[in-house]
């Protein structure tokens, strides 16, 4: 039984580029959504819907319904899905086939330190922190750009570098410059916490894929009929839970990046005031 690196092996190259076999797990995902699309492109192109057109309408309306509530709104919601659907579904199945049989049990031996050694040729595409890292990094730069494009570049920039709080509070008084101060440290605070969403993103769906392949070559180890087979049911639990963390997480990542200061409070002054009068 040989307990899989956490690094990603690479199977060949390419000049100077190594293809992983993780690279391949993702790869066939892409290629399955691709063809996936195809046809319902063409079922979409009959008059009367059926079949495959059916059920794309059936899931895309299903991730509005869910997004929507997040979101507070139908047009955030639609604005964000083609970004959050993707990362879902890609997620979903590329750690669903991580589970087929001959993942990590089929490949190519090479002589490593001086020992034949497996290396397979497919493995969980989020198992390795590289892919994670991307897609955590992709999607936290793109509720930035969601953000620039709804409120503005100095809008949005302005909750991490308010610098013209500053030079406005200079006019107002010692008080008001000390306030700016303070708002500025606070939105220094607040670019670590991008860099900690990258890093909670990335390290937490690679921590339990990576785990949950480790756990499944030990359970084979053991004993290579039946035992194996509940443990395989969980991860495909944990398959669809991760992907649905990640992709939610995502959501209200952009919804805060679209959302300005004091929105919220302005609505809940409106909704008081009624009261007051």
């Amino acid at each position: 039984m040989i307990i899989p690196p956490a690094a990603a092996e690479p199977i060949f190259h390419i000049g100077d580029f190594f293809i992983t076999n993780s690279m391949v797990n993702g790869w066939i995902a892409v290629g399955f959504f691709v063809i996936v699309s195809f046809f319902i492109r063409r079922a979409a192109k009959g008059r009367v819907p059926h079949g495959l057109h059916n059920a794309a309408e059936a899931i895309v309306e299903f991730f509005l319904s869910e997004m929507e509530k997040v979101t507070g709104d139908r047009k955030r919601a639609r604005q964000f899905l083609p970004l959050v659907g993707t990362i879902f579904l890609f997620l979903l199945f590329s750690n669903w086939i991580g589970l087929l049989p001959g993942t990590g049990s089929i490949g190519i031996y090479e002589l490593i330190h001086g020992q034949i050694e497996l290396i397979p040729i497919l493995r969980p595409a989020a198992s390795d922190l590289n892919l994670t890292l991307a897609i955590a990094l992709f999607a936290v730069l793109m509720t930035h750009i969601f953000g620039f494009m709804t409120l503005g570049v100095v809008n949005h920039a302005s909750k991490f570098v308010n610098l013209r709080g500053i030079i406005q509070a200079f006019k107002k008084g010692p008080i008001a410059v000390a306030v700016a101060f303070v708002e500025f440290a606070v939105g220094l605070i607040e670019i670590v916490g991008e860099v900690a969403k990258m890093l909670s993103l990335s390290l937490r769906l690679f921590g339990n894929i990576f785990a949950g392949e480790v756990l499944i070559t030990v359970m084979l180890g053991l004993a290579a009929f039946v035992v194996p087979i509940p443990f395989m049911l969980l991860e495909l639990l944990v398959g669809i839970i991760q992907a649905t963390v990640f992709a939610m997480l995502t959501l209200a990542y952009l919804t805060v990046a679209t959302t300005g200061h004091g929105e919220g409070t302005e609505g809940e002054e409106g909704a008081h005031a009624p009261a007051h009068a």
